[in-house]
């Protein structure tokens, strides 16, 4: 789910950057540019957690951008098939609802939800048990397992089931 992993990047630097804060500004720009980036391979990057090396800077011809190689230490957030998350729920319909754990997005279809649950329509649309006890809804959390996940380039979507032990609603905002 979470990793420290060392990655590595060029950045480019304008040339009004130079200086005695040099450093400064490239750290800068880099958390900037990756913090809250996706790459697919690696996952979500959370927080760029130090600076490992900086290379020698080489001069764009015709432009005056220096790019610079840079090595970075970063915890990345990536789900796998069989993890068990905590979500929020951000939509419900008739297909199932969709949850977000974090910048990751996971669909459970209503296949994949208890037998005992009903899709209820209306203004706030829910998947309620026969007796009312347990309603899952817009703003609920719940705790699912990934049974699937597809990886783009820059983004990752996942599969999830709550037709489980252990699984379902952990908190509803109804409720409280």
């Amino acid at each position: 789910m979470f990793f420290h992993i060392v990655l590595e990047r060029n950045m480019q630097l304008h040339p009004r950057h130079f200086g005695r804060h040099l450093r400064d500004n490239l750290i800068a720009k880099l958390m900037k540019d990756v913090e809250g980036t996706c790459s697919g391979r690696h996952g979500f990057v959370v927080a760029i957690t130090g600076i490992e090396n900086i290379g020698k800077g080489m001069i764009r011809d015709g432009t005056g951008f220096v790019t610079f190689p840079v090595k970075y230490q970063c915890v990345v957030f990536r789900p796998f098939k069989g993890e068990i998350l905590e979500a929020v729920v951000t939509m419900v319909n008739k297909m199932g609802f969709f949850a977000e754990a974090g910048p990751v997005q996971i669909f459970v279809s209503n296949h994949l939800i208890p037998d005992d649950m009903e899709f209820q329509s209306g203004d706030a649309p829910n998947y309620t048990t026969s007796d009312g006890s347990v309603k899952i809804q817009k703003d609920s959390e719940v705790r699912l397992k990934i049974i699937g996940t597809r990886v783009d380039a820059t983004e990752i979507f996942c599969i999830g089931t709550i037709k489980d032990d252990f699984l379902g609603v952990i908190n509803d905002p109804a409720s409280t």
